[in-house]
C-alpha cells in the first residue's frame, strides 16, 4: 500500500437474519451466501489505508436503505449511503425527505436502482424515471448507473437532459474483460464520459474477468480506457467488497487498483482514490479528532 488516505465509493454490507440477498445463486455466488457486517469491513478496511466508504444497496426494496442508514449512523467508516428507492413512483420527493428524517439520514449521498437487471434497455428513458431523476437531482443526491454495455446509451441520453443531476457509473459498465474485447463498450463509454455531468468507478473488474484465471494485464486496457475518456478528475475508486471476495481479498483489490493507474501523478492518483468521491458524494470527515479517539470512557 501506498500509505495515501483511500475512500472506498462502492461497497456492500448485508445481513442474511434481517434481509435476504435473492440475487446469491448458483454455485459461483455460493461464497457470498453469508452475512458481512460492518464488523468484517473494519479490519478489512484498516489494513488496506481505507478512511471513508459509500455503503451501496443491492436489493431494490424500501425496507433496506432505512437499515442501511441506521448501519451508517453507528458507524465513523461509513461516510455515505446509496439507497434505493422507486424512481417511477409519483412521490419520489417525499420518499427521500422521509429517508432523511430517519437515523443516519444525513448520510444519504444518492439513489441507485438495478437497471441491469431491467428487461427494457430503454428503461431510463421513460418519462416516470426521469420525473423520478429530476427529484434525485432537486434533492441534490447523486444517481448511481448499474447497467450492461447495451445500457450505456441510454444513460447518455438520459444525462444529457438531466445536465443538473450527476450520474456516477459503476463499474465501468461492466465491461467484457472476460471476452478480451473493448467494442463496442469503449464507444458506449467514451460516449456517455462526453457529458460533463457523468463520473465512474474503477470497481468490479476483477469479477468481470475471467474467474480464477485473470492477470492485472487482463484489466489495463479497460482501466486505461475509462481514464483517457473521463480523465483522472472523474474517476472513483470502489472495492465492490465483499462481491469482490470471489476473486481476491481486500487489500488485493485495492493493491490492483493501484497499479492499474499507477502511470498517473501522484495529485491523480489521489483524487481517483480519496477526493472525487468526497466531492461528487459530498462527504464529511466523521474521523473523532486524535485527542478524542484518545479520550478515556466509561
Amino acid at each position: 500500500m501506498t500509505g495515501r488516505r483511500i475512500i472506498d465509493a462502492h461497497h456492500h454490507l448485508w445481513d442474511l437474519t434481517v434481509r435476504p440477498q435473492p440475487w446469491i445463486t448458483g454455485e459461483h455466488l455460493a461464497p457470498l451466501a453469508r452475512s458481512f457486517t460492518a464488523a468484517d469491513l473494519a479490519p478489512e478496511a484498516k489494513s488496506a489505508d481505507v478512511v471513508g466508504t459509500v455503503l451501496i444497496q443491492t436489493v431494490c426494496v424500501p425496507e433496506e436503505t432505512p437499515e442501511l442508514l441506521a448501519l451508517a449512523h453507528h458507524s465513523d467508516l461509513i461516510r455515505g449511503v446509496l439507497g434505493w428507492t422507486d424512481l417511477t413512483a409519483p412521490n419520489v420527493a417525499d420518499a427521500i425527505a422521509a429517508l432523511r428524517e430517519l437515523p443516519g439520514g444525513d448520510r444519504l449521498v444518492g439513489i441507485r436502482h438495478q437497471v441491469q437487471d431491467e428487461p427494457n434497455p430503454n428503461w431510463l428513458l421513460r418519462p416516470d424515471v426521469r420525473r423520478g431523476l429530476r427529484a434525485v437531482a432537486d434533492a441534490g443526491l447523486a444517481y448511481d448507473l448499474v447497467v450492461k454495455p447495451h445500457q450505456i446509451n441510454a444513460a447518455a441520453l438520459t444525462a444529457a437532459h438531466l445536465p443538473e443531476l450527476t450520474f456516477v457509473l459503476d463499474h465501468l459498465g461492466t465491461p467484457p474483460i472476460a471476452a478480451g474485447t473493448l467494442e463496442p463498450w469503449a464507444t458506449h463509454l467514451r460516449r456517455l464520459a462526453a457529458l460533463p455531468n457523468t463520473v465512474c468507478k474503477l470497481s468490479g473488474l476483477l469479477t468481470e474477468a475471467k474467474p480464477g484465471s485473470w492477470r492485472t494485464e487482463d484489466l489495463k486496457p479497460y482501466a486505461c480506457t475509462a481514464v483517457q475518456a473521463f480523465t483522472p478528475q472523474r474517476l472513483l475508486f470502489g472495492s465492490d467488497w465483499p462481491v469482490s471476495t470471489l476473486e481476491a481479498d481486500y487489500c488485493t483489490v485495492v493493491r490492483i487498483a493501484e497499479q492499474l493507474v499507477n502511470w498517473l501523478s501522484p495529485t491523480e492518483q489521489d483524487a481517483i482514490f480519496h477526493n472525487n468521491a468526497t466531492r461528487v458524494y459530498a462527504l464529511q470527515d466523521r474521523t473523532p479528532p486524535t485527542d478524542e479517539r484518545n479520550r478515556p470512557t466509561g
